[in-house]
């Protein structure tokens, strides 16, 4: 295409009161929430990446849902989330999830997802329980749980539900697919406050600027920010959504925005090469894992983990401790590790009749379809059959995420009933921004929220914002900075392409610019080996960090380089920038940390010990967009709920 077509593009200006900036789980909660208490009064538009029905963590399916509390206690669900996180979670921001979130499981069964039911007789999957008389969760139904959190759903239109009634709250005139949001813009006349945000469609040739009085950041989490394990064809095999990028970090910080806990990663444990889910196989068919003599890892390893605590009173091992035993032995030469499935189908033939069996096992199979397709297509190129031959488990690279089991993000105001004096300023899940919020993936130190959880963090952000803008109804929106040199940076990328592209023979080969497949590997690189990536075990120290920040920087100061030849590669380069500013915040938080808090997820080489008297605190940071400099430091942890956590069951 020619320049004069790409690179002017056409200038959409569109005013709202209220922007939800997504269009995953928690997103589709605010719109809901946001226009049951909006009405006609404020006005609602909604901005997606991609589209609605398949965007998302969700996006693929899920075959379970792994937050509902049931019978269970908000202060529960406290105890069981600051245990998984090593000791260090918002117990306010926890807490307010709890009591609301079976609410939203209750409304995704009204709107038709099938949840399975335990009835007289046995398990009933979603499909069938209406058929056989049994009830609703509202009315009284019984879950099948796969453990003490999660319930079993037949999860593949999943997204799809939840996104209708969104859409249907909203209005489709109301809502913007495919464009791509990547910065926000502060108010021109009250510092500290959000005003707006820029984006590009990623189908036509059109830029858009939306003014807002309140704007929801939930453009979930990070993917790609560290090299992956996968390799050659298998390279966009990850186990979070390929597409999210960083953005709610990234875009958040660039304003000044707080992060909190933003050192925190996860480093899920899956079937290796397929990313697939090992949940259910653990919780459901209560399949065991072991080292490659069948040894359980966690129950040899038991006196290794008692120096880090909660493990000697969490009910169940914490996740990281679980990776911590699983790496010894695989440095110690006693891999691969295995997930001892034939076992485990075994043992439920002693218990269920031939038919039951064949069901669970179609379940099994289902699981992977719903979540993981990939997996099943493994399995399938290496004669694989998970009922009757063990598989191999792995620790993937990391990601950065606050809604699953991580909790880094952004720090937010909490509930007023709840939350201490400091960690309120005035609407819950507002940043220290004023007037932009966040929530699922975007709340810092407040983890294990999953999908049902986001939608609910949605809903609580969405009611407290639609209170922000009739509060503010006064308030103009004015874009701080020039609309026409903001749109010139959006699409430098594509000046660069066009000046420079014949200047060489092959025009990915060019010293002029940087593809931005180029510049993610590069990225990757030093991550993956400077800041804990698997190159180094999850290991790292002070002069690995230091060297991590100057070639961080240089990345940076390349990043004016990257090139696009079209809306695609503009994109790429956009989310690519988003990564590097989520992994420049990962890498400070590191740094300044002094302690190894997540043994299992990383390492402090030069610190490997949990160190409690000094680092139980919130490491939380913020750039500053007048100084470009960024500035860390401790914020005192406080136990709302006591944190009794039971009897150990390792």
């Amino acid at each position: 295409m020619s320049e004069p077509s790409f690179g002017n593009p056409e200038i959409v200006e569109i005013e709202t009161d209220i922007l939800l900036v997504g269009g995953g789980m928690a997103a589709c909660g605010a719109a809901y929430e946001a226009k049951r208490w909006a009405g006609d009064k404020v006005k609602i538009t909604l901005v997606d990446k991609a589209a609605m029905d398949r965007s998302g963590a969700v996006a693929m399916g899920l075959s379970a849902i792994n937050t509902y509390l049931g019978q269970n206690t908000p202060e529960d669900y406290c105890r069981y989330v600051s245990a998984d996180l090593m000791g260090i979670t918002r117990d306010d921001l926890v807490y307010d999830v709890g009591r609301h979130v079976d609410d939203s499981v209750h409304l995704f069964e009204e709107w038709g997802l099938p949840i399975w039911k335990e009835m007289e007789g046995g398990r009933v999957d979603g499909a069938s329980w209406q058929k056989a008389g049994g009830l609703s969760l509202k009315d009284g139904g019984k879950p099948v749980r796969s453990g003490k959190w999660q319930i079993m759903i037949n999860g593949e239109g999943y997204k799809p539900i939840v996104a209708e009634a969104a859409k249907k709250a909203l209005g489709m005139e109301n809502i913007y697919e495919r464009v791509f949001i990547v910065k926000y813009l502060l108010d021109a006349n009250n510092p500290n406050q959000i005003a707006g945000a820029v984006g590009f469609s990623v189908r036509e040739h059109k830029l858009y600027v939306f003014k807002a009085k309140a704007i929801l950041n939930v453009a979930g989490g990070a993917v790609n920010v560290f090299r992956p394990r996968t390799t050659g064809e298998g390279m966009g095999r990850v186990w979070y959504p390929v597409w999210n990028a960083g953005s709610t970090y990234a875009m958040a910080a660039e304003v000044g925005a707080e992060l909190t806990m933003m050192e925190n990663r996860f480093v899920p444990t899956r079937f290796k090469d397929g990313y697939g889910p090992v949940g259910a196989w653990f919780l459901l068919f209560k399949s065991k894992a072991t080292n490659a003599f069948g040894e359980d890892y966690v129950v040899k390893n038991a006196d290794m983990l008692t120096a880090f605590a909660p493990y000697d009173k969490a009910v169940v091992v914490p996740s990281c401790l679980r990776n911590h035993a699983m790496l010894k032995e695989m440095k110690d030469g006693r891999g691969p590790i295995l997930m001892d499935t034939p076992t485990a189908m075994k043992k439920l033939a002693e218990t269920l009749t031939p038919k039951e069996v064949k069901h669970l096992e179609a379940e099994a199979w289902e699981d992977f379809l719903d979540m993981c397709i990939g997996q099943a297509g493994v399995w399938a190129g290496l004669n694989i059959r998970p009922e009757q031959q063990v598989s191999e488990l792995m620790p993937t690279e990391p990601y950065l995420l606050g809604s699953h089991s991580g909790c880094c993000g952004i720090w937010v105001s909490g509930p007023a009933d709840i939350a201490p004096p400091e960690w309120q300023w005035g609407y819950n899940r507002m940043t220290t921004v004023k007037g932009l919020f966040t929530a699922g993936d975007g709340v810092g130190a407040s983890g294990h929220k999953f999908s049902s959880g986001s939608h609910a963090e949605g809903r609580i952000a969405g009611k407290n914002m639609v209170k922000f803008c009739l509060d503010n109804a006064d308030f103009k929106p004015s874009l701080k900075g020039d609309i026409k040199a903001i749109t010139e940076e959006i699409y430098r990328p594509v000046r660069n392409y066009f000046e420079h592209k014949d200047k060489t023979t092959a025009e990915d080969i060019n010293p002029f610019y940087i593809t931005p497949r180029m510049f993610q590997m590069r990225l990757q690189k030093i991550m993956d080996e400077y800041v804990a990536g698997v190159a180094t075990y999850y290991q790292t120290n002070a002069e690995m960090l230091k060297r991590a920040t100057h070639y961080l920087t240089m990345l940076k100061e390349d990043s004016v380089n990257m090139r696009a030849k079209d809306l695609h590669e503009l994109m790429r380069a956009w989310e690519n920038y988003h990564r590097l500013w989520t992994g420049e915040a990962h890498m400070r938080h590191i740094q300044f940390r002094e302690e190894t808090r997540y043994p299992g997820f990383y390492y402090r080489a030069d610190y490997p010990n949990l160190d409690d008297a000094n680092w139980k605190v919130f490491v939380n940071s913020r750039f500053d967009p007048e100084t470009k400099t960024w500035a860390l430091k401790k914020v005192p942890h406080k136990d709302l709920v006591p944190k009794v956590y039971g009897a150990a069951k390792h």
